[in-house]
């Protein structure tokens, strides 16, 4: 936790100092909001990664536990019963699930019981998926049944959930792409739009000699209701995309977070060049 902290502030300091030379060395240049986007995006670009890291490790947890319940099966086909099959495993290696299984293990050696246990682990690893299976797995032990066929089923059942989610994925890689894609034609005809048919508008407007008068209009006008339109569209199209992709809207935002800026680096890197 102190090691993303201290990148979250480095991540932010160099952001500011970056934004602080910029106006000070570029102030009046239209390379000044291009090198502003910059050293924003490099001041959020640590949460982002932070946040990345934090997903990974979600869904490896997940898959750690699959591993977790099947050689749970089978310590307690053995004849062990659960509690004491939990704390044998505790020094197996599950990856980033192991601390919680160690703490798991620790509370059952020291008396709390499976079911506050449990419901203790499911609160700790913030899965949807082990959540389910933890409160399955403890009505099991208090309904007194076949402990390892409940097991074996909840093991089958998050393996189907795994399986159906990477189906589900593969099978999408292509409408992600394709929303992409899209994405960069809607930016190139605004910026189009804002560079090109604009500017022939404004020439047009107060034409001497004309029956009908036009009224001139200046591009800067439609410049920043363009930009700001650009920007809602990035940041809605990545939560659909997220949305689409891996069927969750939190898991959007690291898409939102390309669009944007992607979308801030070509419409200021587009006035640096074109204005």
């Amino acid at each position: 936790m102190a090691k993303f902290e201290r990148m979250h502030w480095l991540g932010i300091g160099i952001g500011l100092m970056g934004m602080l030379g910029s106006v000070l060395i570029f102030k009046g240049s239209n390379l000044l909001y291009f090198l502003l986007v910059i050293s924003l995006i490099v001041g959020v670009l640590p949460f982002m990664i932070s946040f990345l890291l934090g997903q990974s490790k979600q869904k490896e947890r997940e898959e750690k536990f699959l591993e977790f319940v099947r050689d749970l099966v089978e310590t307690v086909r053995s004849g062990t019963p659960i509690s004491k099959a939990v704390v044998n495993l505790r020094n197996r290696n599950y990856g980033s699930l192991t601390p919680h299984i160690r703490k798991l293990a620790n509370q059952l050696s020291i008396g709390i019981t499976l079911t506050v246990a449990l419901q203790n682990f499911a609160k700790d690893t913030k899965s949807r998926v082990i959540s389910r299976a933890v409160s399955l797995i403890s009505e099991a032990e208090r309904a007194g049944g076949k402990i390892d066929t409940i097991l074996d089923s909840v093991a089958e059942s998050v393996n189907q959930i795994e399986q159906l989610r990477k189906e589900r994925k593969a099978a999408v890689s292509n409408l992600v792409t394709q929303g992409y894609l899209i994405f960069f034609v809607f930016i190139i005809i605004m910026l189009v739009l804002e560079f090109k048919i604009l500017p022939l508008v404004s020439d047009l407007g107060g034409t001497e000699g004309l029956a009908i008068s036009t009224t001139n209009i200046s591009p800067d006008q439609f410049s920043m209701p363009l930009f700001v339109m650009l920007l809602v569209q990035s940041f809605f199209a990545g939560l659909v995309i997220g949305k689409i992709a891996e069927g969750s809207i939190k898991n959007g935002f690291k898409h939102s977070f390309i669009l944007l800026a992607l979308t801030l680096l070509i419409t200021t890197g587009a006035k640096a060049l074109f204005r």
